[in-house]
């Protein structure tokens, strides 16, 4: 696991610009576009600042059922006590037609930024079409969005991906059967997959016996898991990888409950307090690619406040991620 304090004087000072800076800018996943990597601090206590003039953000996500999506929450509002500004969150409930909804009620209430965390990257994007028209920026958090937001804000998620294939390739020592529970149609989740793939693709042993969806909710999961037991009689399955941790956690149930966890081990991505506590259990569940949520809103704050002044912004900001495990576990800070 890399150390987040070696590196927290950087951020630190990023922090401290943004604060009398503003900012937020450009595109959906570009192709041709620098990128900027930030190095996450942990955030404990948000003093507030006297406020120059009105500025409310809207700030719309996926749901508020993943601990991930609300440390995002409590992100944005230290965000906005740090910048004397004031936030509205709603919770999209994993729907896009009310995700468009709301981003369509934040133009109507001249907000003046939105920032986004998508329910369907492709799909979101004729209501990002419309908050540009309307002159708001839009700043994607942790997946992208296409429709011209103008930036994209997010964990390095093919690094979460590779840092769990790898993980899987070494512990299976190169040869080994592999389940994979796959996510929503959005960026993180593809970015993850396609990492995952590169880091077994240095390993011919390793064999992917079953893909199925668990939506990245632990009670679909759990489902998914048991159709891939199931479908793989008892022994042929050696490891899975899960794109985010209540997946993995449902991975872990179902496998308890079919008598199964013994053999094979579960990797996620996250680093969220159920997986913490899994990890700690020393079984099963082996791995997970941690994020920085509260961070990576806070960051989103500040690179909104920066469009909002007219500064250029990257059009692509990734924050690194760490592998924790059952050996490193107890040093990590969570959430």
């Amino acid at each position: 696991m890399k150390s987040i304090k070696a590196l927290s004087f950087v951020f630190a000072a990023f922090a401290l610009v943004a604060l009398t800076a503003c900012s937020s800018s450009k595109i959906t996943e570009p192709s041709k576009t620098s990128e900027l990597t930030v190095v996450p601090l942990a955030t404990e206590r948000v003093e507030p600042t006297k406020k120059e003039k009105e500025v409310v953000i809207g700030f719309t996500l996926q749901n508020l059922n993943n601990p991930f999506f609300v440390a995002m929450s409590k992100g944005a509002t230290a965000g906005a006590m740090l910048h004397g500004a004031d936030v509205i969150t709603v919770s999209a409930e994993g729907d896009l037609a009310k995700q468009t909804a709301q981003i369509e009620d934040f133009i109507i209430k001249k907000v003046s930024v939105i920032l986004l965390n998508a329910v369907d990257s492709k799909g979101i994007a004729g209501a990002v079409s419309q908050a540009k028209m309307a002159g708001i920026p839009v700043i994607a958090v942790d997946v992208g969005a296409d429709g011209g937001v103008n930036t994209v804000i997010t964990s390095d998620n093919f690094i979460a991906g590779k840092l769990a294939g790898e993980y899987i390739v070494k512990r299976l020592n190169g040869k080994g059967n592999v389940a994979v529970i796959d996510g929503p149609s959005v960026s993180a989740v593809t970015d993850r997959i396609a990492g995952f793939e590169e880091a077994i693709k240095a390993a011919p042993g390793i064999r992917v016996v079953a893909k199925q969806n668990g939506y990245g909710n632990r009670e679909t999961s759990i489902t998914t898991m048991e159709t891939i037991l199931q479908a793989n009689r008892k022994g042929k399955i050696d490891a899975v990888f899960a794109t985010n941790d209540p997946s993995g956690v449902g991975a872990k149930i179902a496998s308890e409950q079919a008598g199964r966890d013994n053999e094979m081990f579960i990797v996620g991505v996250d680093g969220a307090p159920d997986a913490v506590n899994a990890l700690k259990e020393k079984k099963s569940f082996a791995a997970s690619s941690a994020q920085y949520p509260f961070e990576m809103i806070k960051l989103a704050m500040d690179v909104g406040f920066k469009v909002l002044k007219g500064e250029k912004v990257e059009s692509l900001i990734k924050i690194p991620v760490d592998l924790i495990t059952q050996d490193n576990v107890d040093s990590y800070k969570g959430w």
